[in-house]
């Protein structure tokens, strides 16, 4: 019997594993690019499984603006960055939604940090696909325990590339000779993120979650290419509410700002 069909919109080095996965365990996969018409596609394939929406996080808001009224009910969320104030302006109820904690880089294959946790209707289609690849993954089983999860993700993702344009260097190096610079960075961190999910967060437990994902692959490299955008990303949220995160303006005046 052929299983559903999911579709992938975005096919970046990330969709590639989960299609990949996806294609393992006996799911058709069908991908949507830029210069394709989403509309079209939804009316070939009106009812599919899951819809993947595996853009950057840059993308996010203008994908889910396209997003066919038939493909809104089975929606798979994946971005860094990822908060549930991001679907739900745009009404989307009960996404599928997976924190990733494996890279995946041109030309390399995908490497795992700690597992990713998965919630919502798709979260055992998305285990099984990871799972098919050796990649381990669990099941977030509520709503807070995903909006914990991808919190946490972003303390380690913001934390790691603001303090790294300071200090540079990995995980290792940043976690065990500049531990102050990461937990300033993070406590600011922590503020923007309580800010935007409307209450406070637990912050030792987030801290412990921090430090796990730094054990996780310790020669992972503290600042990306992105660094910058995220640092600037988090000022304005900074700015909107009057948050005054002093340790992220000092490294934007001395290491961002032109």
């Amino acid at each position: 019997m052929t299983k559903q069909a999911v579709v992938i919109i975005g096919l970046g080095e990330m969709a590639g594993v989960f299609a990949r996965g996806l294609l393992r365990i006996g799911h058709p996969v069908f991908p949507v690019t830029r210069d394709m018409d989403i509309e079209e596609m939804a009316k070939e394939i009106p009812d599919p499984h899951m819809v993947l929406l595996a853009v950057g996080e840059n993308d996010l808001h203008p994908a889910l603006e396209t997003i066919p009224n038939q493909w809104r009910s089975c929606l798979a969320l994946l971005q860094n960055e990822l908060l549930p104030r991001d679907w739900q302006q745009h009404k989307i109820e009960n996404p599928t939604v997976v924190s990733v904690w494996f890279e995946k880089k041109k030309g390399q294959e995908y490497k795992v940090l700690i597992p990713s946790p998965v919630h919502g209707p798709n979260a055992n289609l998305l285990t099984q696909a990871l799972n098919s690849l050796d990649i381990p993954s669990f099941h977030a089983a509520t709503i807070s325990d995903i909006e914990y999860e991808l919190v946490r993700k972003n303390v380690y993702i913001l934390t790691t590339n603001i303090a790294g344009l300071e200090t540079g260097g990995n995980v290792e190096t940043l976690w065990n000779q500049h531990q102050d610079v990461a937990r300033q960075v993070a406590n600011e961190v922590m503020d923007i993120q309580a800010w935007l999910i409307g209450h406070d967060v637990d912050r030792e437990k987030l801290m412990t979650g921090f430090a796990e994902g730094v054990q996780g692959d310790l020669e992972h490299m503290c600042m990306g290419r992105s660094a910058p955008g995220r640092l600037k990303r988090a000022l304005g949220f900074a700015d909107e509410t009057g948050l005054q995160v002093s340790k992220l303006r000092e490294i934007y005046q001395q290491h961002v700002k032109e």
